[in-house]
């Protein structure tokens, strides 16, 4: 069985979903290397436009498989450091795809559940699905996971939610930032649906150089690189406006038509 399958829309979207259904799409190390290396393939098909991450059956993602963490109850401290590397490598390879990325939450998402869709752009799930950092509950701590969930819910939430492992409904995890839109379970595809058509509104490479501005910024911040932060953002839009796509979107403003990388 494959642990992940991927549907394609039409040549803009792909979705790619975790296929374990019978066991609540939970990690392996398996699953974290089929997945990673899909994530990583993304930037060689250039028609894409769109990634959407996906769970088959009645849940996203429950977190570690049983089976796995039986085998690393019995790992040294460096195999678990070399496969908590691998883990990590997955959540990076999501958050540096060039395009973006919507996370469609159908139920649970747990433990590293959460971090795969902190590792998204846009998080849309079903108002009944359950989140939780349950690693302490397990005496663990969400480590691998806590750059790119703190980077959605901030440190107070953090500290409430890390430390007690403590479960909450979909609507209090939008309220934390960790999802954008909450809809009940039967609007769930009509919505992506609309979700994805508004993404593609966007210009193709406008969209991947957003996504590229907001990680530069941020990396120039954290130095306190103020002047690089100015420097970085004035030639970006500089290059961008001279573009062909720039100079197609700038047009098609002034000539109230769409641009042409909106499908007619």
């Amino acid at each position: 069985m494959d642990f992940i399958k991927k549907n394609s829309h039409n040549d803009q979207v792909l979705t790619i979903s975790l296929n374990r259904p019978e066991i609540h799409n939970a990690f392996n190390d398996q699953l974290i290397e089929d997945l990673t290396n899909e994530f990583k393939k993304i930037k060689e098909n250039e028609a894409l436009r769109v990634v959407v991450l996906a769970g088959e059956g009645k849940s996203f993602c429950a977190g570690a498989d049983l089976n796995w963490m039986k085998k690393m109850k019995e790992y040294s401290e460096d195999e678990n450091f070399e496969d908590s590397k691998k883990l990590q490598g997955l959540f990076q390879a999501i958050n540096d795809c060039p395009l973006p990325v919507i996370a469609r939450v159908n139920g649970a998402c747990l433990g590293g559940g959460t971090g795969l869709i902190s590792s998204c752009d846009f998080v849309l799930s079903v108002e009944e699905a359950t989140f939780g950092f349950t690693e302490v509950c397990l005496g663990l701590v969400p480590a691998v996971i806590s750059p790119y969930v703190i980077a959605k819910i901030g440190e107070s939430n953090a500290r409430a939610y890390f430390l007690s492992g403590e479960r909450f409904k979909a609507h209090k995890a939008m309220e934390m930032g960790m999802v954008h839109q909450v809809c009940k379970g039967e609007e769930l595809d009509e919505i992506l649906e609309k979700k994805i058509s508004i993404f593609l509104k966007a210009g193709p490479k406008a969209a991947v150089e957003a996504k590229k501005l907001i990680g530069g910024v941020l990396k120039r911040r954290r130095a306190n690189d103020y002047q690089g932060v100015v420097d970085f953002t004035c030639k970006t839009i500089a290059k961008l406006r001279i573009a062909d796509e720039g100079q197609e979107g700038m047009s098609a403003l002034l000539e109230k038509r769409k641009p042409n990388w909106i499908k007619k």
